[in-house]
């Protein structure tokens, strides 16, 4: 017996146990930041009270009245701060969305194009590469906008292209879409059509992946998406047309649709700067791809192009997605830079007029970080899904 207790491990206190110490460590760390927390509130309370500041949202309610240079939904200078922010909102998501679909094509074809066996195309592509990227953002964009833009005609000496697309130095003005009668058949049969070519896409893999067949995927999809558009537009007359911008008055355009110019100024920017990141992605996720797969490709017959799409492209989006993810967050997170150019951003209007209107700095930023932190998690979030998909689809 005396033997047993010699050999038994000795007990230890219970506030030595790991188990106690990492759940009070983290015990003390939570409270820490609650009392940090519940310090700041009053701070800012205190702060507020002696400002004679109002806290909460009910400033959203309140008459904005200032003119916003571009509003995808109705807006004038008697509108709340609450239809402030969704314009400015809307205008952010518009200038990122359209910039990651660009920045993605530009940025492909770049990068695939400097790894080209043709010597000036490769050299060109690393030209832009190495220029755009070190090029601070903020100066490419004053650069479209005062060196490209700024130096355009005045509307009566507008620069014309094909008589349809006139640019000046208040934008760019493009024909404007008009719906009648029978518009929405052929918008029904087109969103028809684009549902049907994903599912021939989906099948095609499938088949190929079993069978090893293939079938000619582009031309069949181009026609899917045609086709049937076309048959319904002349079925229902052509109810869907295009109204060209003329010029009338002095400086004044009539129909059509004009891009600011800091809308434009943004857009390519933002567009060229994070493609040449991409470019380099691509590339390197290109290189990532054994060599013996592209060989081997070879020595079956298939041609560049062929082996590129589906042997070595498909295998180097898993290198390829992750870091283009961190990307497509810059982009958007960049497009506040608009700020300089006069671009009625979420951050413009909102964070930067309404917030020197109101004073309600912690709201207006509080609701801002939200926008911005709630748009990075979302395109995660999808970016995520693809990359699992890839990466099943392998398997």
């Amino acid at each position: 017996m005396q033997m047993q207790r010699a050999l038994a491990p000795p007990r230890v206190a219970i506030y030595n146990r790991p188990r106690f110490r990492a759940v009070f460590y983290q015990f003390a760390l939570l409270a820490g930041l609650v009392w940090l927390g519940y310090a700041f509130a009053l701070n800012a309370k205190a702060n507020l009270d002696a400002q004679s500041i109002t806290s909460g949202f009910g400033f959203l309610e309140n008459t904005a009245g200032f003119a916003v240079n571009q509003s995808l939904i109705p807006y004038n200078e008697s509108d709340s701060y609450g239809r402030v922010f969704l314009v400015g909102l809307l205008n952010t998501l518009l200038v990122a969305g359209i910039g990651i679909v660009l920045a993605t094509i530009l940025g492909f074809a770049i990068g695939i194009a400097r790894l080209s066996p043709n010597w000036l195309l490769a050299r060109l592509a690393a030209g832009y590469v190495e220029l755009i990227r070190n090029l601070p953002l903020l100066f490419q964009i004053l650069f479209w906008y005062l060196a490209v833009l700024g130096t355009l005609p005045p509307p009566r000496q507008s620069i014309s292209l094909f008589g349809e697309i006139f640019l000046n130095n208040r934008g760019i003005i493009v024909p404007a879409p008009v719906a009648g009668k029978g518009a929405g058949l052929v918008v029904a049969v087109f969103a028809a059509s684009v549902t049907a070519t994903i599912a021939l896409r989906l099948w095609a893999g499938r088949l190929q992946a079993r069978t090893g067949r293939q079938i000619p995927l582009v031309w069949s999809c181009l026609a899917l998406l045609i086709v049937p558009a076309l048959i319904a537009l002349i079925a229902a007359g052509w109810p869907i047309g295009f109204v060209a911008p003329e010029l009338r008055g002095f400086n004044n355009f009539v129909g059509g649709i004009r891009l600011l110019p800091e809308f434009v100024a943004l857009l390519v920017a933002l567009t060229t700067y994070t493609a040449a990141f991409i470019a380099e992605i691509v590339r390197a996720g290109l290189l990532a791809v054994p060599r013996g797969q592209g060989e081997a490709a070879s020595a079956l017959g298939l041609r560049r192009g062929l082996t590129l799409r589906l042997i070595v492209l498909p295998q180097a989006l898993r290198v390829i997605i992750p870091p283009l993810t961190n990307q497509y967050l810059n982009l958007t997170k960049n497009s506040s830079l608009a700020v300089a150019v006069g671009y009625p951003d979420l951050f413009a209007v909102f964070a930067g007029t309404t917030l020197h209107q109101t004073g309600q700095a912690i709201e207006i930023i509080a609701m801002t970080m939200g926008v911005y932190l709630a748009i990075s998690l979302i395109t995660s979030a999808l970016m995520n899904l693809y990359n699992a998909h890839i990466r099943i689809a392998e398997r």
